[in-house]
């Protein structure tokens, strides 16, 4: 566990430093009303869906916080494999709120979610909160949770206008766990699926290393162990491993059986 390991109570000065740098980016990218409108690289999504993901999804955790402390009852459960559906649902809800009152929503709602998850105590990062689309998880994913919103969605609004653009090292570096974490809960696996062992080679970063995925009938799991004896090994830098965990490029370098390597990655629903 380590600073970069958002698991890891070291973790979370960075984890608030990285949500308040990319939030405030994402922020100064909707500055233009001419850009409320605009195309992104989250499918259909105009940069006000994304503003409007981010109200719905902050809102939610409120309720999630409140219930962990007793007070109410958690979001209604909806199985992680209709999120996508949900999600969608949801962001299109805000498209009657004006930019500026939109805008003020999410900030305002930031603001407090940043008051919550700077009051977590050592012993609060493992709290028991309920999520909408993943029951009860430790009070860590929460913050983590909204830095992908933050980074990756800022990516999605520059992807949209056609510029060269990039995501964030530092950002990318704090993803790189939750990517893992991401394939596990999100492999299309069923009794009729083919095992298979790889291994994952980060390049660079705060979480360089090797990770071995074994898939099964029954889920994905990775571990630390040695990668030496599988027939494919993928590449990614950070970045790359991000934006590829979460759909939004094909990236990677394949060592070993190409092919593998293609029915690996094609093996996951999105979100």
């Amino acid at each position: 566990m380590s600073a970069w390991n958002f698991m890891s109570y070291d973790s979370k000065d960075n984890l608030l430093e990285a949500v308040r740098r990319e939030s405030a980016d994402m922020f100064a990218l909707a500055e233009d009303p001419g850009a409320w409108e605009a195309p992104t690289g989250a499918g259909h999504w105009q940069v006000r869906d994304i503003f409007g993901h981010l109200i719905d999804t902050t809102e939610t955790y409120f309720t999630g916080f409140d219930a962990a402390r007793g007070e109410g009852e958690g979001p209604p459960l909806v199985p992680l494999t209709e999120m996508a559906v949900h999600v969608d649902r949801g962001a299109q809800a805000f498209r009657s709120l004006g930019r500026e009152e939109a805008l003020e929503r999410l900030r305002v709602a930031l603001d407090r979610m940043l008051a919550i998850e700077e009051g977590l105590s050592e012993e609060d990062w493992n709290l028991p909160v309920p999520h909408k689309y993943m029951g009860p998880l430790p009070a860590f994913f929460y913050p983590v949770f909204q830095l992908v919103d933050y980074a990756v969605h800022s990516w999605d609004i520059r992807e949209g206008s056609g510029k060269p653009h990039a995501l964030e090292g530092r950002a990318a570096d704090l993803l790189v766990p939750l990517c893992f974490v991401l394939w596990s809960a999100t492999a299309k696996v069923g009794p009729e699926t083919k095992p298979m062992d790889l291994g994952v080679r980060i390049l660079s970063g705060e979480n360089a290393g090797e990770t071995r995925i074994c898939v099964r009938p029954d889920g994905l799991t990775t571990s630390a162990d040695s990668i030496a004896d599988v027939p494919t090994v993928i590449d990614f830098d950070p970045a790359s491993f991000v934006l590829t965990a979460y759909g939004r490029m094909n990236a990677g370098t394949v060592h070993g059986d190409r092919d593998l390597g293609h029915e690996f990655l094609d093996g996951f629903f999105r979100i």
